[in-house]
């Protein structure tokens, strides 16, 4: 979580659990992706907890193994695995047609990303009590935008009503954490994981759904 090191191991620990329990609720291989969200989330939120610790005891070297471990979760993998999570639990031929092209865009998008986050400096600083990452200018509008597509509105082509909420909720959280913490959006944007993580979880408990 974004605001001290203790709320991030806590939110981490909480998601691992709720992983946990999500897990035990897949009934296929291909439903395991999608319900590893909430661990994965939870492991971002471990990786930045390292971030903060960092930050108290000085130790350089700690701060940038965790940052880089954070941009690469945030930056490359989100974009890259949620279209690919939700495409494999997408029955619909016509739909999973559709959610290919926004895995390849994802695809795209985090390849591009960390071609810069391996070339650019990348760094970490707490400004008013949150963590903001600086990244290259390379990282416009456009590009935001695309990253948007492809980890939330690809969701929204999902036969499942549950997963469109997910998307919903992605997006929305996005523009509440810019609004109030524009300088640390993609901090604060993660303490919202544990919001979409209840939605996965009751995606597989929803029976409707087998």
């Amino acid at each position: 979580m974004c605001f001290s090191a203790t709320a991030s191991f806590v939110a981490g620990t909480a998601l691992s659990a709720t992983g946990a329990v999500t897990l035990a609720e897949t009934r296929s291989k291909s439903d395991v992706p999608f319900a590893s969200l909430p661990i994965l989330f939870g492991i971002q939120q471990f990786i930045e907890g390292g971030v903060w610790l960092s930050f108290q005891y000085g130790l350089t070297f700690l701060n940038q193994i965790a940052t880089y471990s954070f941009m690469l979760f945030a930056y490359v993998f989100w974009p890259v695995f949620i279209p690919f999570a939700v495409g494999l639990l997408e029955a619909d031929s016509h739909r999973k047609k559709i959610l290919y092209a926004f895995q390849a865009l994802g695809l795209a998008i985090g390849s591009y990303l960390l071609y810069f986050i391996i070339t650019h400096p990348v760094v970490s600083q707490v400004v008013n009590k949150s963590i903001i990452y600086t990244v290259p200018k390379e990282y416009g509008v456009f590009l935001v935008g695309m990253y948007l597509v492809a980890t939330c509105v690809s969701c929204l082509f999902s036969t499942h009503r549950i997963i469109n909420l997910f998307g919903v909720l992605a997006v929305l959280s996005l523009a509440i954490a810019y609004y109030f913490f524009t300088a640390s959006y993609v901090s604060v944007w993660c303490f919202f994981s544990a919001i979409l993580s209840i939605v996965v979880y009751l995606y597989f408990k929803k029976s409707g759904n087998y």
